[in-house]
């Protein structure tokens, strides 16, 4: 079974920082494909940054320069390291990944950015 828990969401000010994490079980981790999207009220999920098996990555233009994802394969985590953070970047933030054609998500954490 393919299970993806996110952690290290949280209320940070504008212009703050946060980690997320991403823990997975279920796959072949160092293969995949992993990608962190976010949601904000009344808008469609989006993808905000992913990274390869081989450790490239690409990023959504409003978080270039801001945002690095990194991989653990050791640990089969993700992460999103998140500087200078906006409130536009105020979402739940949720772990993606594709197996055997499906994609499959975390439930979801929570970052809210106040000015």
């Amino acid at each position: 079974q393919v299970y993806l828990k996110e952690s290290g969401g949280g209320s940070v000010q504008a212009g703050g920082s946060l980690r997320l994490s991403c823990r997975t079980s279920g796959i072949n981790f160092k293969i995949h494909r992993m990608g962190w999207y976010r949601q904000a009220p009344g808008k469609q999920r989006d993808l905000v940054a992913a990274i390869n098996s081989d450790g490239s990555a690409d990023y959504s233009d409003s978080v270039k320069g801001r945002f690095t994802i990194s991989r653990d394969n050791a640990w089969n985590t993700v992460f999103l390291q998140m500087n200078n953070l906006g409130v536009d970047d105020t979402a739940v933030y949720y772990c993606q990944t594709v197996w055997r054609s499906l994609n499959y998500w975390g439930q979801g954490t929570q970052v809210t950015v106040s000015s």
